[in-house]
């Protein structure tokens, strides 16, 4: 039935991988089912017969589908089935995308399609590296134009010693999430999270990566060379030579002056009187071609661009090759909020706030992996007014959900752990002004919004990029590009972390890969960077986390006690911790190890609530002072409840600093007052005083009438008659 079905196998990081031909999805242009270990990953490729009509870019989308029952999971939606992509799926459509989609064809404009759907998951083997190679092996054996393939690798750094596809239980003392995307002898990817891993260490990790890669790259030759398919041709949108030599002789003086300025609303409205002219000049000579004619515009601006970066060392807004624009920090600047840093960087400009929430706020995920909560969140936000652009917001898109994981993977390692600081971080970062590298804008602010809200972070954080330009063999790079440089350069090379390393690498290309002395410069000049932007504008807007958080965030304090007094907490139906969140105003959660934290705005609500829950945790000791509710009157004295199902009896000698006649005199039921163990019987009775603890917290004295008293010892009622009311 299947007769072009073929499988070849391989070794990778030493573990088998298998792929498996012609017998699935056969009507996609290219597919495979790819075997690691034992996940399983269906990769299907398929490309649009005709060009999509007015666009100027490749329409290629890569989608990475997440299935629940890959994991032997229901989904846990009201439908019981998958919804939208999860930002894990969409961050891993991004790193295939990222290597795949510069080795298309400049000038195509078919609608291409990659689909990666995760069918098995083996824990040891990433389901995201197998989805990388077996998405490059769809495309390179199909008729569709594309110059790989590439191959994938995730690299750890596991007990000071570099590891390939670490295992899950390697995963645990893991420092670095390296991905590295290689083709036959370049890098074309770099994407890192790190546990401020120093530049030589992520260099050598790197490297070693892009050698494995090699391997698998002549193994997908190999399977090329006996299934591969002839590539199709297709329609080239790019415009003739004498169309655009002709826009270049008339405008390229025009176009020279408009981009010469460090102000992006100049540079535009400089740039939209000439669109006009080339247009009044050339729709009657090209007709029905003004979208050829706006490429021709296009090219003419990268041209430009890139001559003076290339020949004459000139940036657009006349900064040195590696001088960073104007800098600016601030933080506190909303009142109410927990915490808030504004950064500039020229005209790039991030407002970052922080939230502190309760552990309850965490949030829940629902993913094929393992991590089912995190409680460090960051998000990001580009609305339209901050390119000075006009059009409704939809909530976020790819880019977005990509720029705040950024963010938050950058942050993540000099995060305190919950033990040290109980609380869930929510981060927002608003981006109010766009040009260029907005997503290490929101790094730097996160960090300053952090420290402005009190949260003890191991280490300031900042991030940079660094360009390239490269033509031939020349290439050079620069740092901190803005918008313009982007757009018409080869590379974004982002780069965050602390003095002591990088905790974060993000490399978006629009050439075929890199070359190990550009990795090199460019590691070296965001180091650089990154120093200078931490020591001369950051800690001096702050220099270190504020002592106290804010008086508007709620006060934490946590507790451990032993599992098996977890039920008692609570209580039936969880009546006791209810009363105890009610009275005392406050959050309080619980994990199934007995950690406890307690939630209040009001530290000594919270205190209070601790007290209460390590009371009914643990027996309590004779000279400990509690504040208690007086619960019945008897004529020998009150019984306090110190917490909820715990009774003592403060004898009416015992009552007041002075003598008591009655005690309806000093308290009623319903009054809360303090009172000190003072005795624990064989019996478990508790002994209480008011007048040891009024004594001792306010410093009264016991006034001396005279009279010698005996205290009582009266006989305690039975337990069924204590609780009747």
């Amino acid at each position: 039935m299947y007769e072009n079905f073929r499988v070849f196998e391989t070794e990778f990081a030493g573990r088998p991988l298998k792929v498996e031909t012609g017998k699935m999805g056969q009507l996609a242009n290219g597919s495979c089912l790819i075997r690691y270990g034992e996940t399983a990953v269906f990769c299907a490729a398929t490309a649009s017969a005709k060009p999509r009509d007015g666009i100027d870019f490749l329409p290629l989308s890569v989608d990475f589908e997440e299935k629940l029952y890959s994991v032997g999971r229901i989904p846990g939606s009201f439908t019981r089935r998958e919804g939208k992509p999860s930002d894990k799926a969409i961050l891993a459509s991004r790193v295939i995308d990222r290597p795949v989609r510069p080795l298309f064809p400049k000038d195509m404009r078919n609608d291409v399609s990659l689909v990666c759907t995760v069918m098995s998951v083996d824990p040891d083997c990433s389901p995201e590296i197998t989805a990388m190679i077996g998405a490059s092996i769809a495309l390179s054996i199909s008729d569709i134009p594309w110059e790989g393939p590439i191959s994938g690798i995730s690299v750890g750094l596991v007990d000071g010693q570099i590891v390939l596809n670490p295992t899950a239980k390697q995963q645990e003392r893991n420092d670095l999430q390296l991905t590295v995307s290689s083709t036959s002898d370049l890098v074309a990817m770099i994407e890192a999270g790190a546990n401020q891993v120093p530049d030589d260490v992520m260099f050598d990790a790197i490297m070693t990566g892009h050698r494995e890669n090699q391997k698998i790259v002549e193994f997908i030759n190999s399977i090329v060379a006996e299934i591969g398919k002839p590539k199709f041709t297709f329609e080239s949108s790019n415009p003739d030579t004498e169309m655009f030599e002709a826009i270049k002789e008339f405008a390229i003086d025009d176009v020279k002056f408009a981009l010469d300025t460090d102000d992006k609303t100049v540079r535009d409205e400089r740039m939209l009187p000439i669109y006009d002219k080339v247009h009044e000049k050339f729709d009657e000579l090209y007709p029905e071609q003004e979208m050829k004619i706006d490429d021709c515009m296009y090219k003419l601006q990268k041209f430009v661009v890139r001559r003076w970066l290339l020949d004459e060392g000139k940036r657009v807004d006349g900064r040195g090759i590696d001088e960073i624009r104007p800098l600016s920090s601030e933080v506190g600047l909303l009142p109410r909020v927990h915490g808030s840093g504004l950064f500039s960087r020229g005209q790039t400009q991030v407002l970052t706030i922080a939230t502190l929430g309760s552990i309850r706020d965490s949030q829940l995920l629902d993913g094929i992996d393992n991590e089912t909560e995190k409680r460090y969140i960051h998000h990001y936000n580009m609305p339209s007014y901050s390119v000075g652009e006009t059009k409704p917001s939809r909530g976020p898109g790819r880019r977005e959900v990509g720029h705040g994981a950024l963010a938050e993977r950058a942050l993540v390692p000099v995060i305190p752990s919950v033990e040290e600081f109980p609380y869930t971080i929510r981060l927002v970062s608003e981006v109010l002004s766009s040009n260029g590298s907005t997503s290490q804008g929101s790094i730097c602010g996160s960090t300053l919004a952090l420290m402005d809200a009190g949260v003890p972070i191991k280490a300031p954080v900042a991030g940079i990029s660094c360009g390239l330009i490269t033509e031939g063999d020349r290439w050079m790079t620069m740092v901190d590009i803005q918008g313009l440089e982007d757009f018409h350069g080869d590379m974004d090379f982002k780069v965050a972390g602390t003095k002591e390393g990088i905790t974060a690498i993000q490399m978006d290309l629009k050439v075929h890969g890199l070359t190990p002395e550009i990795i090199k410069e460019a590691l070296a000049k965001t180091h650089k960077a990154r120093n200078y932007i931490l020591d001369e504008v950051m800690l001096k807007a702050i220099a270190e986390p504020r002592a106290e958080v804010s008086k508007y965030a709620p006060k934490m304090i946590s507790t451990t006690i032993h599992p098996d007094k977890i039920r008692e907490v609570i209580g039936s139906g969880g009546k006791v911790i209810q009363k105890i969140q009610a009275d005392c105003e406050c959050k309080i959660d619980i994990d199934d190890d007995g950690k406890v934290f307690i939630t209040a705005i009001d530290i000594e609500k919270a205190q209070r609530a601790l007290m209460i829950v390590e009371t009914i945790a643990n027996d309590p000791e004779i000279g400990a002072i509690y504040r208690g509710k007086v619960t019945r009157l008897m004529t020998f004295g009150a019984f306090v409840e110190i917490a909820p199902g715990k009774e003592g009896l403060v004898h009416i000698s015992k009552l007041d600093v002075k003598r008591t006649e009655k005690v309806e005199d000093v308290v009623a039921v319903g009054d809360e007052i303090i009172v000190k163990v003072t005795e624990i019987d064989d019996q478990g009775r508790i002994n209480l005083s008011r007048r040891d603890a009024l004594v001792e917290i306010e410093g009264a004295t016991v006034e001396d009438d005279g009279a010698e008293e005996t205290e009582r010892k009266p006989r305690r009622p039975r337990q069924g008659f204590r609780n009747k009311k």
